[in-house]
């Protein structure tokens, strides 16, 4: 059938405009099916807290599902890329911790380039670790824990959920500014740490304050300071390390990502619907709890937490020599 021209030309004008008219309606309708939020690490501990207290106040604003989807191992380096391989259509997300920093100078060969491949969506919370001693150690401040460990040079085990682990890197980032000399001691993982620093096998963990509090209440570890640069409010008579160590910080933190060339309007919208999430008094009063507190702000500020969290860690690796096993 011919098509008459002013037919054909009035049908070629409507194509030419809708690639460009969708796209603010489907932000609008995002999300239309569940999401995927996946996590690095095994269920449980402070990275699934915070995924599932997320993802169950995401479901509620948008009302689809936030799936929270645990794939651990490598470093969290298998669940990053399963992210960067997922279509960038806002349907799979990564909740980005410190490790993703770290891994950019710990590993030699990745698949992916954290900083390129995953576009920041927007920073969850920040939360201290703690500078803990089993009791059995004569010091109480840190001072103290610095001129012990120059008397008593590499006598100091300094436990760890790991190499390249945030209490690692938290650990040798302090030796590395104070010039003193801790054994590591790598676990596989943060509890059987924490249990041999309770039992005396080891000395010192720059552990997080989550999974730490319960034992310095009880009496059964001694906490020195928190690593962050301002105190906590969960331990507020605990100096910072920065009070005796000037500049010094560390922190855990989460945030979430998505794949690179994820539509802007996704990304402004989760944006947006995540930080209404953090303001939300029963949200900051849920994770102050936990001893966190709130990273409300752009995607972009987001992007340079990362960015200089991967300068700054990177320096730290190479100081200490660390490589992925």
């Amino acid at each position: 059938m011919k098509i008459p021209r002013r037919r054909f030309l009035h049908l070629a004008a409507c194509a030419a405009v809708l690639p460009a008219a969708p796209r603010p309606a489907w932000a609008q309708a995002y999300p239309s099916r569940p999401v995927r939020l996946i996590i690095g690490y095994p269920p449980g501990g402070s990275a699934g807290i915070t995924a599932r207290l997320m993802g169950q106040w995401l479901s509620e604003r948008l009302g689809q599902q936030f799936i929270i989807e645990s794939r651990p191992g490598g470093g969290t380096n298998i669940a990053t890329e399963a992210v960067v391989r997922a279509p960038p259509d806002g349907y799979t997300l990564l909740l980005v911790a410190p490790a993703n920093a770290i891994n950019a100078t710990l590993y030699d060969r990745l698949n992916f380039v954290f900083l390129h491949d995953i576009a920041p969506v927007a920073g969850l919370i920040r939360f201290p670790n703690v500078v803990d001693v089993t009791p059995s150690v004569p010091v109480k401040t840190i001072p103290e824990l610095i001129a012990y460990a120059k008397a008593n040079p590499r006598k100091l085990n300094m436990a760890s959920g790991g190499v390249g682990t945030p209490s690692h890197v938290a650990g040798e980032l302090f030796k590395m500014m104070t010039g003193i000399n801790m054994v590591h001691v790598p676990y596989r993982g943060g509890a059987p740490a924490l249990t041999d620093l309770i039992s005396g096998q080891v000395h010192v963990m720059f552990d997080n304050v989550p999974t730490s509090i319960e034992f310095i209440r009880a009496g059964k570890l001694r906490a020195l300071a928190v690593t962050t640069a301002a105190r906590s409010e969960v331990l507020p008579d605990l100096p910072t390390v920065a009070e005796f160590v000037p500049g010094y910080e560390a922190s855990a933190w989460y945030g979430i990502g998505a794949p690179k060339g994820t539509p802007d309007e996704i990304i402004e919208r989760l944006n947006r619907e995540i930080n209404a999430i953090l303001t939300d008094a029963k949200a900051k009063a849920r994770f102050a709890e936990l001893g966190a507190s709130t990273l409300v702000g752009s995607s972009a500020d987001f992007g340079r937490l990362v960015a200089d969290e991967t300068e700054k860690w990177g320096k730290v690796v190479k100081f200490a020599g660390a490589r992925a096993d």
